[in-house]
Formats: structure tokens, C-alpha cells, sequence
């Protein structure tokens, strides 16, 4: 792993996570782990989680329809309901392909949480359970969460372990919904299909930033240079956090540097 600290630019952060039995274990750390850093777009797995506690407890269901042209949440979470990136992109029918949209993220926290703010929302249902002390919300629920990389690797961890909402939960979360469809991943082109769980990208087939991990990995990468990549079934996880922005350089360097921390993990 320290061979490929110095292809990352900038100041990268990073926690190698396993576990042992019922034992945590940190194989690798890297950087400053207490820097607040933005996450961009791995925000919207702390949307997920929080809609997870919803489900947990009767409020929602991701059958629910509350969107544009009878789009429920899983469709609003999972990038299958026909919205474009923003507001005003063009909209095609829904269910019939994935378009990576904020927009449709931003739609469903606006059902969930109504005239209350989303950063109280997120935390509440995420952030203080999980002792998130340093992370919080600071502009808009799709990309706008800012938090520390050790923070990120309690998130990671809750996950992995399914801390804050039932396995089964957790389960529906990270399955892919409508597993078919194609799409694309934005800044690592199309796949035919594009499997996207209510929230996290999940691998499947794709050849991209998870490196050689399992089809069942899942996890979310931000524009920041932000990653969070969990195996549940392996046990295992990556975070990062960044000081340069997502670029040619992510795009050439994380999947074997995902690869990388995931045979470090893996080792006895």
C-alpha cells in the first residue's frame, strides 16, 4: 500500500478496515485522519442510511411514490427515476435507464424530511448515533456532507456491520434495484448493466474504481477524491479523503489502488 501513497496527489487520508471475528481492526492508516474534508457525493450514502432508519421504523417504505412520473424511493435513491443531474436536464421515462441524478437524491430527502432541515435529519438519524462527531451537512444532502476521515471509517464500519439499521435493511439497501438497466458512472463511462443499490453503487461486473473487489462490493466515491468501498461478506472496507479534486488521475489510479487495499485487508 505505501507504494501507491505517493501516485495519490495532493494529501490524501486513508483507513484500511477488517474484521476479526467481533474484533475491528485498522490494517492501514494514512494522513491526517481528524481533518474535516468534504465528501461530495459519498453524502449520499449517509441519504441512504438515514432513509434506512426510516424504514427501520414504519415512517417510509421504498414503494412509496413521491416523485416525478410515479417515482418512489428506491427509484429517487437508485438513479432509475428518468431525472437528470439537476433540475432543469432532461428527463427520459422512468425505469428504463440509469441517470446519475442529484436532483433525484435531492427530491426524495425534501419527501423525508418536509419543512425540517436535512442537516438536522442526517443528524439525527446518522451522524450522532454512529458518534460522527465531526461530520455534518453544509450544503445540499446529494454532495454536501463534510466530515473526517475517521468518520468515514466509523460509517464505513457501520455498513459493513449493519450498526444503525437492521441486516435486512442494510440487505435491501445494497441490493442492486432494477439490476438491468444501463448507465453510466459518471467520470468512468457506461456499463451494460449498471447495478445501483438505494444509494450505494454496487459493483456487479464493472471494470472501474473498486478494482478487482467482489460483485457484491459496494460504496460511492465524491468529486472531493472521496471513496468509501465496503465487502460485507468479506468483511472488509477502504476510505479516503482527499485534498485534490477527482480527476485522470483518479480514474487511472483507484481501481488498482482499491485492488491494493483490498488484498492488504485480506492478508493474514
Amino acid at each position: 500500500m505505501s507504494t501507491l501513497d505517493d501516485d495519490w496527489p495532493g494529501s490524501p487520508a486513508y483507513v484500511v478496515l477488517r474484521m476479526d471475528g467481533g474484533t475491528v481492526q485498522r490494517v492501514a492508516e494514512h494522513g491526517d485522519l481528524d481533518a474535516v474534508r468534504p465528501w461530495a457525493s459519498v453524502s449520499k450514502l449517509a441519504v441512504a442510511m438515514a432513509f434506512g432508519v426510516e424504514m427501520d421504523w414504519d415512517l417510509h417504505s421504498y414503494t412509496e411514490m413521491v416523485g416525478p412520473q410515479g417515482a418512489n424511493y428506491a427509484n429517487l435513491l437508485s438513479h432509475s427515476s428518468g431525472l437528470g443531474l439537476e433540475e432543469s436536464d432532461p428527463v427520459v421515462p422512468i425505469g428504463t435507464k440509469r441517470i446519475y441524478s442529484n436532483y433525484g437524491v435531492e427530491l426524495a430527502v425534501s419527501a423525508l424530511v418536509g419543512e425540517n432541515p436535512a442537516a438536522e435529519w442526517l443528524n439525527d438519524r446518522v451522524f450522532l448515533p454512529l458518534g460522527m462527531t465531526t461530520t455534518t451537512l453544509v450544503d445540499r444532502p446529494a454532495a454536501g456532507v463534510s466530515g473526517s476521515t475517521n468518520d468515514l471509517a466509523t460509517f464505513a464500519l457501520a455498513w459493513m456491520r449493519s450498526d444503525l439499521v437492521a441486516p435486512a435493511t442494510r440487505d435491501r439497501l445494497i441490493h442492486p434495484y432494477l439490476p438491468d438497466l444501463a448507465g453510466i458512472v459518471p467520470g468512468f463511462g457506461r456499463f451494460t448493466p449498471c447495478p445501483w443499490g438505494m444509494g450505494p453503487e454496487v459493483r456487479g461486473d464493472k471494470e472501474h474504481w473498486m478494482g478487482d473487489w467482489p460483485p457484491r462490493s459496494f460504496g460511492h466515491f465524491g468529486q472531493s477524491g472521496s471513496l468509501l468501498l465496503v465487502n460485507a461478506d468479506e468483511a472488509i472496507a477502504v476510505v479516503a479523503t482527499s485534498t485534490e479534486p477527482f480527476g485522470p488521475w483518479a480514474v487511472s489510479l483507484w481501481p488498482r489502488w482499491t485492488s491494493a487495499a483490498r488484498a492488504l485487508a485480506l492478508a493474514p
